[in-house]
């Protein structure tokens, strides 16, 4: 064992207690360094192990009084991190962005990755003291699957041709065609283990059996929740209360967060980040992952049925000035696809769509136009500077011959009233860590969240194929085609990839490493965080 690998070892072993501070000292010491040196690795590696106890709040940049908990219906900032903590999943994404067990300890696949066997784990138990079975596993999923459904996570289902149970432990999934990647989808935030009630799944009581049990819930104000007692794992849920409030307004969060009323605060507006820096009370993060800003255009009515007319607004987006005036270097420039560029999959061959004023107008005059007049519907509840953003592309396409009129939006009802109704509109989104599940969410014809209301039959085919090819190098060639696809004849502009930046206060203890699928360490904080001292 070399020296590195005999240090780590002993981190660890600081980490889960089984050494003392004096041990883990003398242990250091007696690698030749210096005793500053272990006393300052020392005190970084106790910052980063975990405490029980205590009490956190957090402020989000999201939420709706017409939220409810149905997990067919969850999104966004403020239901994705309460559903991750009061329920359980069969698998999660873990902050290296792989695929691990949890209600499920184990799955087998057969050779052509059809058939997907789960074996349950033992000894987890629901908030009301009831055991977990593979009967409440299977009415879970089945929740989300079938003609009379409402779920906005059925698409990523509709593979599974049966679902059945091998005892009260093991589940089989049967799917029409084979899914490399069928785990992962599992993890979805939608697919909330829960009591098996009748025919259904019983949500409305808010039982779950994840590391928090609701306390209280009050849509698009607040939620309450404490730590589940009977948790089966020992390695998630520190705190032993946290507090979750929906502030809107990106400058009532920072005063919150300055305040102490709230711990944690997401979505930072890159503009005050710079100065949030200046404050020793607060400390600002920055992760780069898969999140984009995108502005969908609905193509099932006029002028946006027309791809030339998509086109002409794409090369009419000055990207760059977007990550320099927007962002401030907290994040990249997007090539209007969903795909970001550290993902397994991404076409780094494909054309980077840039300003180009000529290309605007050749579009403009393929689709017979020699001006054209729009509206864009904007709100910074879309993303902190959307509305800003909403006035740069309008600048830039005014080079181009196209006059975009930028119509404020309120805050409230902004989900409900003007993403997917307005022809133009700001929007954003998260990311998934696999490719798959962000283009069969969004993309695929016909699923709830096409946001641009777009359908592509050849788009469909391959992203079927994709899904259930087994060779590396044939899935990155059909996800490259997809990305292309999406790219130059899709309903969305997706001009900018932005980092997650969000505030803590030192009140708060971190992991080392932040999950980059979603927001808040991938919306996980509530199990991975903890009370600092």
């Amino acid at each position: 064992m070399d020296k590195f690998q005999y240090l780590r070892q002993l981190e660890q072993r600081l980490q889960t207690r089984q050494l003392d501070r004096r041990q883990f000292m003398r242990g250091v010491l007696a690698t030749g360094m210096t005793v500053t040196a272990a006393t300052m690795l020392a005190d970084r590696v106790e910052a980063a192990t975990p405490k029980r106890g205590g009490q956190l709040a957090a402020g989000i940049g999201h939420g709706s009084t017409t939220e409810k908990l149905d997990p067919g219906q969850i999104s966004a900032g403020f239901l994705i991190p309460l559903s991750l903590g009061m329920n359980g999943f069969l698998t999660v994404i873990d902050a290296n962005s792989t695929v691990q067990p949890s209600i499920a300890q184990s799955w087998e696949a057969s050779p052509d990755a059809s058939i997907w066997t789960f074996e349950l784990r033992d000894g987890v138990e629901f908030h009301n003291g009831r055991s977990v079975t593979a009967e409440d596993v299977i009415a879970s999923i089945n929740y989300h699957r079938g003609e009379g459904t409402t779920s906005t996570g059925a698409p990523l289902l509709a593979g599974v041709k049966d679902l059945r149970a091998d005892g009260p432990s093991t589940v089989v999934f049967e799917l029409e065609g084979g899914n490399a990647d069928f785990p992962a989808i599992l993890s979805d935030y939608r697919f909330a283990i829960l009591p098996a009630e009748g025919d259904s799944i019983d949500w409305q009581s808010g039982i779950g059996c994840g590391s928090y049990q609701l306390k209280d819930f009050q849509p698009g104000v607040s939620a309450d929740l404490v730590r589940h007692g009977n948790h089966w794992n020992d390695a998630a849920g520190y705190v032993d209360e946290w507090k979750l409030f929906v502030l809107l307004d990106a400058t009532t969060r920072i005063a919150a967060l300055t305040a102490g009323t709230v711990d944690v605060a997401d979505k930072i507006d890159p503009k005050t980040a710079k100065f949030i820096t200046r404050n020793p009370a607060i400390n600002l993060h920055s992760v780069a992952g898969t999140q984009h800003y995108s502005f969908p255009m609905l193509t099932n009515a006029a002028p946006f049925d027309d791809n030339n007319v998509r086109q002409a607004i794409k090369w009419g987006i000055d990207r760059q000035e977007l990550v320099d005036k927007i962002l401030l270097g907290y994040g990249e420039v997007g090539n209007d696809h969903p795909i970001g560029s550290g993902q397994r999959y991404f076409n780094s061959e494909l054309e980077q769509k840039s300003f180009d004023p000529d290309k605007a107008k050749f579009y403009l005059k393929q689709a017979g136009l020699s001006s054209l007049d729009v509206e864009l519907s904007s709100s910074d509840a879309a993303f902190a500077g959307a509305v800003d953003a909403a006035t740069l592309i309008s600048n830039s396409q005014a080079k181009c011959g196209i006059n975009v009129s930028v119509k404020r939006e309120p805050n409230d009802g902004y989900w409900s009233e003007v993403w997917t109704k307005k022809p133009w509109c700001a929007s954003y989104w998260a990311g998934r860590p696999v490719e798959d599940l962000m283009f069969s969410l969004a993309f695929q014809s016909g699923v709830a969240w096409n946001e641009s209301f777009w359908s592509h039959e050849t788009f469909d085919k391959i992203l079927v194929e994709a899904r259930a090819e087994l060779d590396t190098n044939k899935r990155r060639e059909m996800y490259g085609e997809l990305q292309d696809i999406v790219a130059n004849q899709g309903g969305v502009a997706i001009p900018m990839f932005a980092s997650y930046v969000f505030g803590t206060r030192p009140t708060v203890g971190t992991p080392e490493k932040f999950g980059s699928n979603l927001d808040l360490d991938g919306s996980s904080f509530m199990e991975r965080w903890w009370k600092a001292d």
